[in-house]
């Protein structure tokens, strides 16, 4: 299954404790809770294939004459009339549940909700939730009948009459706290649980409770932590399918699924997106170590991965919130998720702003040289403004300088060492202790350390003193499991303690995030332009413009991508052209190509603010082309960088059902179009409409934004004026012979075409600096 962890599951049968719960299959237990019941069968001719023991109690028909027979013999025409239209519409058939259906067993009306899912028997795995698959699996329709209780009918008002208000709670929640608090309260009101908590993974999913709506007289849980083993991997793939499980008596006894293996596959039923499946007895062991009698959990979701779950507990007995309090209550969890992906998205994005506009200063600053680097970046702002530190040391052009907690050079210098040879662009680490334990560097001072090593022994170092951390776990973390005695035997099962347990962290400093170390990476390109652009060597500074700003492309799946850059024949150090190209996280990539104004240290200072602006706001958010310039034209003003540029900015997108064709959606401030030549061998210029106004003009004046499909063997290329304007030769003219080049060479491969290109229109070298980018969407070749 995409996202699912690679686990080695059990063999069906083989006994279950704490040292193999984490390979025990869930998903496939054989046996439901019996508060409802089960049924699986044959999609789309509707006969029943599957069926739990307890059928009879709430149908009326014992599961051995289900089995075979018409669903209609089972729950009588009008209910399966009822559920087969609901299961044959379009759509995921979750989002129709529960289908309102009435049983009559023995000449009683027994109203029921039949909630609907399809399990994939043979064939692919579903894609979605409850329903929506790839290719043509063999599927068996799931029908699980709960006794109907609460409100009906039930429908999306009634949902969302009953959490209206905490909607308007959380749209109006200032802070994450705020909106964990108000979530938990809710929920607890909703539900009717003896306590619901709001808790929280960390990276490695331990887990820990930010928030807690609870009974009077309970003991609190607020703050403790729990460690991942309590819910293993298995378990947490299964929340990220389905958002939601209620256990509603922990001392049930299930009802098994018969017959055991289903007919088509063989195997146990899949009972991934069941509401009734059966839980792990390792799980129902914990809770009533706990003195839990009933429990429910929610799943809370950043970018489909588990981030936490609203876990409710109950102790005075069993509890079963009828499914439309547990849809609203579903419905509560869904919009948490939403909240803190927003709220998270936007303290990220004013930091990422605060971190931007340091970073664009130092970077400015760096290449003024006037001032030495190491007076630069100790100023103001400075680099403890750039990255929390409680120390710095700076080594650059033969000046050492320090600043914060007073580090011994002999340290610093002995961290770098180390920091170099390990030969990463960055080097971080919360544990010198740990990681370098040769040092004996003292903790107290450097126990954390992020290294940027620079060419000839030079450094940039913040260090971080040690930062103890008092963590409280619900019981001793590292003392989870007891030996039980079964007979003859000996096995482990869950621990029975729970109290609050204290461990001190030591011999670590506060971690550095990825934010951080990334930040810190593109500080150390800025610093290597400024280094070299301080030399007298043009071809010293043209290499290192090349090797530090203008890295080699992405490969996605599908293209074939090649960049070049010629820097020009001139006295000038560096200019202001630029490519770019990376993958963003829903899989499309950007191409940028891009010229600023200017030929001196100055336009390349801008050209490497103006490309790391333009990264950090296309990673961070989900615009378009257009969007990205119009928001790089704001920041460019609201910074004040008096930046003029002209910048084309492309993203590759693979749409569904396009037969391998590429979507290329394009926006231009002011840049010269880019080519394109077909399959056949010809060439489009792509300049209609003209492109808007360059950046740095007026930030008010909207964007426009272009597409066209790239089919198989298409060749996109992007490129600045050097490589189409001379003194004797006008854009038009130049772009023209570059179509004709194009149209000639382009069969070749695209790293292969960029130099043809080259060699054809500047056979005697540049005149002025040029950047290229040809993107093929594969085959290339016929």
């Amino acid at each position: 299954m995409t996202g699912a962890p690679e686990i080695d599951f059990l063999a069906p049968g083989t006994p279950v404790d704490l040292s193999n719960c984490e390979r025990e299959p869930i998903h496939v237990p054989g046996s439901i809770q019996p508060r409802g019941v089960l049924l699986a069968v044959s999609d789309p001719h509707h006969v029943v294939e599957q069926a739990s023991e307890n059928l009879e109690q709430l149908t009326g028909v014992p599961w051995q004459e289900a089995l075979g027979r018409p669903l209609a013999d089972v729950l009588g025409a009008a209910a399966a009339g009822a559920v087969i239209r609901s299961a044959s519409a379009f759509g995921d058939l979750r989002e129709r549940n529960p289908v309102e259906v009435t049983l009559d067993v023995r000449g009683e009306q027994v109203p029921v909700d039949a909630l609907l899912h399809r399990a994939i028997v043979e064939g692919e795995l579903p894609r979605g939730r409850g329903g929506a698959t790839g290719g043509t699996p063999s599927t068996s329709l799931v029908v699980e009948l709960e006794p109907a209780r609460g409100p009906r009918p039930f429908s999306f008002p009634n949902t969302y009459q009953a959490v209206r208000g905490t909607i308007a709670d959380l749209n109006r929640a200032s802070s994450l706290q705020e909106l964990y608090d108000i979530t938990a309260q809710a929920v607890r009101g909703l539900t009717g649980f003896d306590r619901v908590m709001v808790y929280r993974y960390d990276a490695d999913y331990n887990g820990e409770v930010v928030a807690e709506a609870k009974l009077d007289g309970l003991n609190s849980f607020l703050g403790l932590h729990y460690p991942a083993s309590d819910i293993p991997a298995q378990a947490r793939a299964l929340y990220e399918k389905n958002w939601i499980r209620l256990i509603s008596d922990v001392d049930y006894v299930p009802s098994p699924v018969r017959p055991t293996d289903h007919p088509t596959s063989g195997r146990p039923l899949d009972m991934t997106f069941s509401t009734l499946r059966s839980v792990s007895p390792i799980h129902v062991e914990y809770l009533h170590n706990m003195g839990v009698r009933a429990s429910m959990s929610i799943s809370l979701l950043r970018d489909d991965k588990l981030w936490g779950l609203i876990a409710c507990h109950h102790y005075s007995g069993p509890h079963a919130p009828p499914y439309a309090t547990r849809a609203a209550a579903e419905f509560l969890g869904s919009t948490l998720s939403l909240r803190l992906v927003d709220r998270a998205q936007e303290e990220e994005v004013r930091r990422a702003l605060r971190v931007r506009s340091t970073l664009t200063s130092l970077t400015a600053a760096a290449l003024d040289e006037d001032r030495t680097l190491t007076d630069t970046l100790l100023g103001s702002p400075s680099l403890l403004d750039l990255l929390p530190a409680d120390g710095v040391v700076v080594r650059l052009q033969g000046r050492t300088r320090a600043a914060g907690s007073e580090i011994p050079l002999d340290v610093a210098e002995a961290v770098a060492a180390w920091a170099a040879g390990r030969e990463d662009d960055v080097v971080a680490t919360e544990s010198l202790h740990r990681d370098a334990p040769q040092l004996g560097a003292p903790e107290e001072l450097a126990c954390g350390a992020l290294v940027l090593p620079l060419p000839e022994g030079q450094f940039v170092m913040w260090l971080r003193g040690e930062s103890v951390r008092h963590i409280d776990w619900g019981g001793d973390p590292h003392n989870k499991a007891i030996a039980e005695r079964e007979g003859d035997e000996i096995r482990l099962s869950p621990r029975k303690s729970f109290e609050r347990w204290r461990e001190s962290v030591r011999g670590r400093s506060e971690p550095w995030t990825p934010e951080q170390v990334a930040e810190a990476t593109e500080l150390r390109t800025h610093l290597l332009e400024a280094l070299y652009a301080r030399s007298r060597s043009v071809v010293r500074a043209a290499e290192t413009l090349q090797r530090s700003l203008l890295t080699e492309p992405v490969q996605p799946a599908g293209f074939e991508l090649a960049v070049r850059y010629v820097p020009a024949a001139r006295e000038a150090q560096v200019g202001g052209d630029w490519y770019d190209v990376f993958d963003l996280p829903d899989g499309s990539t950007i191409l940028v190509i891009g010229d600023v104004a200017g030929h001196d240290s100055h336009a390349a200072a801008t050209m490497g603010q103006l490309r790391g602006l333009l990264r950090g706001i296309a990673y961070s958010g989900s615009a378009g082309p257009a969007g990205l310039l119009t928001q790089l034209d704001g920041a460019i003003a609201g910074l004040g960088l008096g930046a003029l540029a002209t910048v084309l900015v492309g993203r590759l997108e693979r749409p569904e059902g396009a037969d391998g064709a590429t979507l290329l959606r394009w926006a231009s401030a002011g840049h010269l179009p880019p080519l394109l030549r077909g399959p056949d061998g010809r060439v489009q210029v792509l300049d209609k409409p003209r492109p808007g106004l360059l950046l740095g003009v007026d930030a008010s004046r909207p964007r426009t934004e272009q597409q066209v499909l790239l089919q198989p063997g298409s060749t996109l290329l992007l490129y600045t004026d050097g490589l189409v304007e001379r003194r004797d030769q006008i854009f038009d003219d130049g772009v023209e012979l570059l179509a004709g080049a194009l149209a000639e060479l382009g069969s070749r491969p695209v790293g292969e075409l960029c130099d043809a290109l080259l060699g054809r229109l500047l056979p005697d070298g540049a005149e002025d600096d040029v950047a290229l980018v040809a993107a093929c969407v594969r085959p290339c070749r016929p």
